[in-house]
């Protein structure tokens, strides 16, 4: 077993035996931050397995009229992000995950909440192993396009240092109930 197999194992665990719910309190420092702006296209990701829940993120973010996304996984080992509301329809990936229905155009996000089992203080997220959004984040430098990533995780998912790969991308932001870093 490698030591991000042994890592997402021992976070798995974590997350489950110290997982609470947040409330739209928990998103407060992403606007006293201005990380907001009018006109972005947002994506979000529908929580499972003790993900941090983003159910208050989607209802401020409709209340303020932006744009969301989620990601949808392709048959060729990429990921794009379609437009969904929070009463569309889902359906269950090969995963377990919910994702949309629709197989409409992707669009690529300005601003993309990402889940993740553990990070550490350089930014560094461990995920579930499949690299779909290291290989998203990757074509999107690739065509200059920035894209601001934000962890959403508990404070207690913090590890010392996260094993890291030439492929592995850096999040822009890690916000935890502790405040965003």
């Amino acid at each position: 077993m490698s030591p991000k197999d042994k890592l997402r194992k021992k976070f798995v665990f974590l997350r489950r035996k110290k997982y609470f719910f947040v409330d739209k309190d928990f998103f407060k420092p992403l606007i006293k931050k201005s990380l907001l702006k009018k006109k972005m296209n947002i994506s979000l990701y529908y929580p499972s397995n003790f993900e941090l829940d983003t159910y208050h993120l989607f209802s401020i973010l409709k209340k303020r009229n932006f744009s969301t996304l989620l990601p949808k996984l392709m048959p060729n080992g990429n990921m794009k992000f379609v437009k969904w509301s929070i009463f569309d329809p889902l359906k269950v990936n090969k995963y377990g995950f919910l994702e949309p229905l629709d197989n409409i155009k992707g669009i690529i996000p300005d601003l993309i909440f990402v889940p993740l089992l553990a990070f550490d203080k350089f930014h560094n997220r461990l995920g579930y192993g499949k690299g779909y959004y290291d290989k998203f984040l990757s074509k999107c430098k690739k065509r200059k396009k920035k894209v601001v990533t934000i962890g959403l995780a508990f404070s207690f998912q913090k590890y010392k240092k996260i094993p890291i790969l030439k492929s592995d991308i850096r999040l822009d932001y890690i916000l935890t109930e502790k405040g965003i870093f």
